[in-house]
């Protein structure tokens, strides 16, 4: 019926409790305001948006902020930011997409160039390695919403490509420019999801461990504490075991 994803594997993003507070708040300030920028400010509207300010409010962060940094991106003054897409390959040939947002490329470049070398993985040009992944919308529900049968159906009537079936989670998947019909399909049967937004899935993966593993974790680490970086995405797959030596 559904295929199965291997999501805890597709994207690398340490939680609040392993970052300062500061540094994840500022992330999130300012990937809303860019989505309200970029988009129409109210999140009904704007599938980005809303992405942002539900990520923001599973971490905590406060509703007058989140006020904040959508005022923010209607003031003239605002620093403009670039989005920024590098590419590149990691120990063991894995791949790996870093997106950021930046008000200085050459500064952001430089830094996920130095932190690619440093653990043995090197930078890609442009479309290196994104081809082996496809880039989707999703929208994810706890699986005490329905039964697997009735929420692949009633996606697949929504417009979803797809679904996958985690051992938690329902996650019905999109094309980017149709997630917002898809989410409001769902709202409405299921009511808000646990979350929304837009990924990079690797198509076939890369299993890694020992060493390389360890190398492999200390990269998307490093790039994931760059104040540019939004999020990191690999094609790496590891045992629980194997992770559960680095947590």
């Amino acid at each position: 019926m559904a295929g199965h994803s291997k999501f805890k594997n597709i994207m690398y993003r340490k939680g609040a409790q392993d970052k300062k507070r500061a540094s994840l708040f500022s992330k999130l300030s300012k990937e809303i305001t860019v989505a309200a920028k970029l988009g129409a400010p109210d999140p009904d509207q704007n599938a980005r948006l809303r992405s942002a300010i539900q990520l923001a409010k599973a971490s905590s962060f406060p509703k007058e902020n989140i006020d904040r940094a959508i005022k923010k991106s209607l003031d003239k003054d605002t620093v403009n930011y670039d989005q920024m897409r590098y590419e590149g390959f990691g120990p063991n040939g894995t791949s790996i997409i870093v997106e950021a947002l930046t008000d200085n490329r050459n500064r952001t470049a430089s830094n996920v160039r130095s932190a690619f070398q440093k653990f043995g993985g090197s930078m890609g040009e442009t479309g290196s390695v994104s081809h082996a992944f496809n880039h989707y919308g999703f929208v994810r529900y706890s699986k005490d919403v329905t039964s697997e049968e009735d929420f692949f159906n009633f996606s697949i009537e929504g417009g979803a490509e797809d679904c996958f079936i985690e051992e938690d989670t329902y996650e019905a998947v999109s094309t980017p420019e149709t997630l917002s019909n898809l989410y409001n399909y769902l709202d409405k049967k299921f009511g808000e999801p646990v979350s929304s937004g837009f990924q990079w899935k690797p198509v076939t993966y890369v299993a890694i461990e020992g060493d390389k593993l360890k190398s492999l974790i200390n990269l998307l680490n490093e790039l994931d504490n760059d104040e540019d970086v939004q999020q990191v995405f690999s094609n790496f797959e590891a045992s629980d075991e194997e992770l559960a030596k680095f947590a």
